[in-house]
């Protein structure tokens, strides 16, 4: 079968190769892959930052396929169903937290980015009637860290006022279809005028390009009390101005570092209007579900950047690291 796999090789880190097709475990699915998407963990992986990488490995923790057959202990009636698949590995007892041998989809198990997959049964979930199989291979990882960014740790209500850093990326503009489908007030940052533009035309209030001189001025300008729910994946040398906008007893969630060390925060001001900073990553079993019935009730369809066959998917991570994209960067693999 086709596939994009991880080698252990200084020269080229990914090949597209042929993988053979996976047997059936007890419990199992197996799954004919129709299309996948990236993540930022996928390129991380290739460039050899991504803790406990094991080679050769299959890349992808999105995908949405139609069940070919499953193992005979598993349910049938998913067979010749189209499926999204959760990503979640082992997330453990806790819904606050993930066990200490929690993994994610793509690595070290073998993913998405191939023409088949074999996975347990009770991972899969019906693809979203409104969509393609492309913009539902978008969903699961961004969309579940969203989620629980938004509304576990975020709280964001309908009329809450919501400041979301670095509109582009996959989590990002999903956060901002899911702060705008619940009713709140969104603003966003870029260092891209075009992105900020796009983001209006998806809802949000307005947008500050963080690579104008003290950006934060404007939003402050804007809303003086402050935001309810900052969300932020940037960290970086404006975190300590960004942590000054959150709203007496809102919330700063942080999902990522892109920007590099954070810079130094005014604690006093943090406890004495009773704020709070949360970290997250992904989310767990349950929120899975609530997630993927948000995007059913409200019609959500994700933000594409662009499509190409899984022939062409290596030009798919040089895109990412670009970091030009806005929205997923879907695979076509059938």
């Amino acid at each position: 079968m086709k596939s994009i796999v991880l080698q252990e090789n200084p020269d080229e880190k990914l090949v597209f190769k042929d993988s053979p097709t996976p047997a059936l475990k007890a419990g199992e699915a197996l799954i004919k892959i129709k299309a996948a998407a990236l993540n930022h963990r996928d390129q991380w992986c290739r460039l050899g930052m991504y803790p406990g990488l094991r080679f050769p490995s299959i890349l992808g923790s999105d995908g949405c396929g139609v069940v070919e057959k499953v193992a005979d202990d598993a349910d049938q009636s998913w067979v010749g169903k189209e499926v999204i698949m959760n990503p979640n590995v082992n997330w453990g007892d806790d819904p606050e937290f993930q066990g200490y041998n929690y993994s994610i989809l793509g690595m070290p198990t073998n993913g998405t980015l191939s023409e088949h997959l074999a996975l347990p049964a009770h991972r899969l979930h019906s693809k979203p009637a409104h969509l393609s199989a492309e913009q539902a291979a978008a969903i699961p990882l961004g969309g579940l860290t969203a989620f629980r960014a938004v509304f576990g740790k975020g709280k964001v209500k309908k009329g809450d006022k919501v400041l979301i850093t670095g509109i582009g990326g996959g989590v990002a503009l999903f956060a901002l279809q899911f702060c705008v489908a619940a009713g709140a007030k969104v603003y966003v940052s870029s260092g891209s005028d075009e992105k900020i533009a796009r983001a209006k035309e998806l809802g949000a209030a307005e947008g500050f390009n963080y690579k104008t001189e003290k950006w934060y001025k404007a939003a402050q300008k804007l809303e003086p009390l402050g935001f309810n729910t900052i969300i932020d994946s940037a960290a970086g040398p404006d975190f300590g101005e960004v942590a000054k906008m959150i709203a007496p007893a809102g919330s700063l969630v942080i999902y990522g570092t892109t920007a590099g060390t954070p810079s130094p925060i005014n604690i006093p001001r943090l406890f004495f209007s009773q704020a709070s900073i949360k970290g997250t990553t992904m989310g767990n079993d349950q929120e899975f579900g609530e997630m993927i019935e948000f995007v059913n009730h409200h019609k959500i369809e994700p933000i594409i950047s662009s499509i190409r066959p899984i022939e062409e998917a290596i030009s798919a991570f040089d895109e990412m690291e670009a970091g030009g994209q806005f929205g997923k960067l879907v695979i076509k693999i059938a």
